[in-house]
């Protein structure tokens, strides 16, 4: 059984910061890429951030220069440290964990509950 649990969303007025937290728990061989995800009302969930087991990152143009996401292998975290917020980027925030629960068996994509994020103009 593996759980991810997410913490850290909330209410922020416009230019303000959040950090979110994810951690993985449960029976974890090994991790591969983290991510985050977020879904607006009536939108479609997206991609925001991930990053590999080595460290690269990869994140959507519209979150570039003012969000920034790191990991603890050590502790199977992730983390996304938001800055300089706009009420667009309300939503939902989801954690992603691709990983294999033994050295035999296949990777496997599992997901956090969701947290959410609202920015106040």
């Amino acid at each position: 059984q593996v759980q991810l649990v997410e913490s850290g969303g909330g209410l922020v007025q416009t230019g303000g910061s959040l950090r979110l937290s994810c951690a993985a728990s449960g029976s974890i061989f090994s991790i591969s890429t983290m991510g985050w995800y977020r879904q607006a009302p009536g939108k479609q969930r997206e991609l925001v951030a991930d990053i590999t087991s080595l460290g690269r990152t990869n994140y959507v143009d519209s979150v570039k220069g003012r969000f920034a996401i790191s990991r603890d292998n050590a502790k199977n975290t992730v983390y996304l440290q938001m800055n300089s917020l706009k009420p667009e980027d309300t939503a939902v925030y989801f954690c992603n964990a691709d990983l294999s629960a033994g050295p035999l068996l296949p990777r496997v994509k599992y997901w956090g509950q969701g947290t959410q994020v609202t920015v106040s103009s």
